[in-house]
């Protein structure tokens, strides 16, 4: 089972159901719906999301969408998570800023629903160790 913990201030409206769905598809589309897993998503106003950009980033860019994985897996290091004693994958935190979101939603031309479902799938695979750079 996948739990989706959504962080949200009642200021943004963010469709839950919309959330939950884009991370089980994603789980699904990687055929590990079947895991006892847990991720977090946070939707943030502008200034939070300038805070964590500067302080994690580095820059001064807006961002609709952070990942912040709990353990990171790379070339150089061959192991991966560490067993919880719960036995769930806690798999780290997916950070939209909703303005931004509503911004590129009007940029793009399509519904805050379709950008929302877009960008947390993006996240989320992110968090799974898909990397787009």
């Amino acid at each position: 089972m996948v739990n989706v913990l959504i962080t949200t201030d009642s200021r943004y409206p963010v469709n839950r159901k919309i959330v939950r769905k884009a991370v089980l598809d994603t789980f699904a589309k990687h055929k590990i719906e079947e895991s006892n897993a847990e991720i977090s998503i946070a939707v943030v106003g502008e200034r939070k999301m300038k805070d964590l950009c500067t302080n994690y980033l580095g820059d001064n860019q807006k961002h609709e969408v952070l990942t912040f994985a709990l353990e990171e897996i790379n070339s150089k290091v061959s192991s991966g998570f560490v067993k919880s004693p719960d036995g769930v994958l806690r798999l780290g935190d997916v950070i939209l800023c909703w303005p931004q979101v509503l911004v590129t939603a009007s940029r793009d031309d399509v519904l805050v629903d379709k950008k929302v479902y877009s960008l947390v799938s993006h996240g989320v695979e992110h968090l799974l160790g898909e990397d787009h750079e």
